[in-house]
């Protein structure tokens, strides 16, 4: 803005120091800058310098109506955001959490989708997945052996590893909604 403000104040200088010399007197400098107003670069600093003068005034008679509605986010019994996450394929971890959900009385349908969100962050629903920490499985349990708890198969069989994790959820958080809002903050649950 400065630099359009700047050309169009030397151009417009420029045509009053032409026009105040006589006809005989021609400046060669002042010749020179004229034929920088007729330059593509200069017309298109004039051009900016009317745009900027029409966004002003149309700036100035914009007014607020009113304030766009938003679609409220359903909020479950515990507080925490719904994140809503399709079925997930069949044979897959994340499908065996999911038909494991209502026993432990969550709603896949409005619970899945925090749920994947921490599992995917934590392990990549990998039942193998181990941190520097000692954390292992989907879960991410720490010690992995308190899946003991949930089968002694917990080191490969992904279902205990979710049953176990399930049950911290529900046990620590209520609900896998209010894990991810935790989770959300401190970047473990």
């Amino acid at each position: 803005m400065t630099t359009t403000i700047a050309a169009v104040a030397v151009v417009g200088c420029t045509k009053y120091v032409i026009s105040q010399v006589t006809a005989g007197q021609r400046d060669p400098l002042a010749m020179s800058v004229v034929g920088i107003q007729a330059s593509r670069p200069a017309a298109a600093l004039v051009q900016a310098r009317k745009n900027m003068i029409m966004m002003a005034a149309a700036t100035k008679s914009f007014k607020v109506i009113g304030k766009p509605k938003v679609a409220a986010v359903p909020q479950p019994a515990g507080g925490a955001p719904v994140v809503y996450a399709p079925p997930p394929n069949p044979g897959t971890a994340q499908a065996i959490a999911y038909k494991m959900m209502p026993s432990f009385g969550f709603n896949p349908a409005t619970q899945f989708g925090c749920l994947n969100d921490i599992w995917e962050r934590e392990s990549g629903w990998r039942y193998n997945a181990e941190n520097a920490s000692g954390a292992y499985g989907i879960p991410q349990a720490l010690p992995g052996s308190k899946m003991a708890s949930a089968g002694p198969d917990w080191l490969t069989n992904p279902a205990t590893q979710i049953k176990w994790g399930l049950g911290y959820i529900q046990s620590r958080y209520g609900t896998p909604c209010n894990a991810w809002a935790f989770w959300q903050g401190h970047g473990w649950y």
